[in-house]
C-alpha cells in the first residue's frame, strides 16, 4: 500500500473546509484567508513529507537523516576504522554491526564481510598428521591448528550510486583496510588471520 501524499494545497483545502460558510470566509484563491491557509498549509505539507520519509528513514539500510543517530547508538564511527567516505559504507557499517551475532564459523565471517560489502573465501589450515593428511601437504607447526586466510579482491570498487550516495562523496572508494581491521578485531584472540588478496 502506498503512503499517502498530501501535499500543501491538500492541507489548504482541508483548512477551509474547517472554516465556517459566509461571506467572511471566501474561498477564493486570490483572497487573504486563502493566502493565509496556504502558508499554514505549507508548514503541514513539509510535515507530512517529513513523517513519510521518517518510515523509510527508519531503517538503517535505507537511512540518510537518522544515520548518525543509528552511528552514535552503535558506538559508530569505530575509532579504529574512523568514519567511511560515502553514504553507503555508513550504512554498510551500521547494519553489519547490527546483524552480527557472533560466530567462529567461516560462514559467519563470510556474511560479516558480506554486510560490509566484501566478497572473501575462507580457508583454514592445519598441521600435517600421519594417517589424516593428504600426500604431499605441507608439514607445518602447531600453529598452523590456528592458522586462517581470508581470500578476497586487491582492491574492492565501490561506484558512486545515484538515490544511495550523497551530493560531495568520491565517484568511486577502493580498498580493504575496512574489511582487515573488522576481520581482525572479530577473530578469535588464539587464531592467527592472514589476508590474502587476488586480482
Amino acid at each position: 500500500m502506498p503512503l499517502p501524499n498530501y501535499t500543501a494545497l491538500d492541507y489548504q483545502g482541508a483548512l477551509q473546509r474547517l472554516l465556517p460558510r459566509g461571506r467572511v470566509w471566501p474561498r477564493d484563491p486570490d483572497a487573504v484567508q486563502s493566502k493565509v491557509a496556504l502558508a499554514l498549509a505549507q508548514v503541514y505539507g513539509r510535515t507530512h513529507s517529513r513523517i513519510n520519509n521518517l518510515l523509510v528513514d527508519a531503517f538503517p539500510a535505507s537511512s540518510t537523516e537518522l544515520l548518525p543517530e543509528w552511528e552514535a547508538a552503535l558506538g559508530l564511527p569505530d575509532p579504529a576504522l574512523g568514519l567511511a567516505t560515502t553514504m553507503a559504507g555508513r550504512r554498510q557499517q551500521v547494519v553489519a554491526k547490527l546483524t552480527a551475532t557472533g560466530g567462529q564459523s567461516a560462514a559467519y565471517y563470510q556474511s560479516v564481510a558480506a554486510g560490509l560489502g566484501f566478497t572473501i573465501a575462507v580457508t583454514n589450515y592445519a598441521p600435517f598428521r600421519c594417517g589424516q593428511s593428504r600426500a604431499g601437504q605441507a608439514v607445518g607447526t602447531p600453529d598452523w591448528h590456528h592458522t586462517w586466510s581470508v581470500t578476497a579482491a586487491t582492491n574492492t570498487i565501490n561506484h558512486f550510486a545515484a538515490g544511495a550516495s550523497a551530493s560531495g562523496e568520491p565517484l568511486s572508494v577502493w580498498g580493504n583496510a575496512i574489511l582487515q581491521s573488522v576481520l581482525q578485531r572479530i577473530a578469535p584472540a588464539h587464531s592467527i588471520l592472514q589476508f590474502r588478496y587476488s586480482s
